[in-house]
């Protein structure tokens, strides 16, 4: 035991990362559970939108969505958003997925609509990135 408090000691700067680390996962999905957002993985997704119709939505920017999106994405770039919340009135009776390149920023845009309303959002987990590695398909179809 005195040589793993030596070891800390001397290595103060790794545990204070690690425990910060720890704390960044662990904040992050108590954060998640705090706003009621559910994160689904790509299968998840694809069941949703298959099953119950849902709509997805890329709150990417333009440049990133023209570099490819899931097909069948509406895009709506997260910083307009809070202006274009009209737009999917129209739909709110449907499941909404929503997705990011990495997943985080979806989680605030789900936060968000659920903030305004809206009951049925969920974030693609992992963003895009889990989309691609799922090996499931993207569109380069302008908007």
């Amino acid at each position: 035991m005195s040589d793993f408090i030596e070891f800390a000691l001397h290595n103060w700067l790794l545990f204070a990362a690690m425990f910060a680390i720890a704390g960044m996962l662990v904040g992050g999905e108590v954060l998640r559970k705090v706003r009621g957002v559910s994160a689904l993985d790509a299968a998840g997704v694809l069941r949703l939108l298959n099953d119950q119709d849902a709509v997805i939505v890329d709150i990417r920017d333009l440049g990133e969505y023209k570099d490819g999106h899931i097909p069948q994405a509406r895009h709506i770039p997260f910083n307009g958003l809070q202006e274009r919340l009209g737009e999917l009135a129209k739909i709110k009776d449907k499941p909404l997925v929503l997705y990011c390149r990495t997943g985080t920023t979806s989680q605030s845009a789900c936060a968000l609509l659920k903030k305004n309303g809206f009951t049925d959002v969920h974030s693609l987990n992992g963003g895009l990135s889990t989309w691609l590695d799922a090996k499931l398909p993207i569109s380069r179809k302008k908007p």
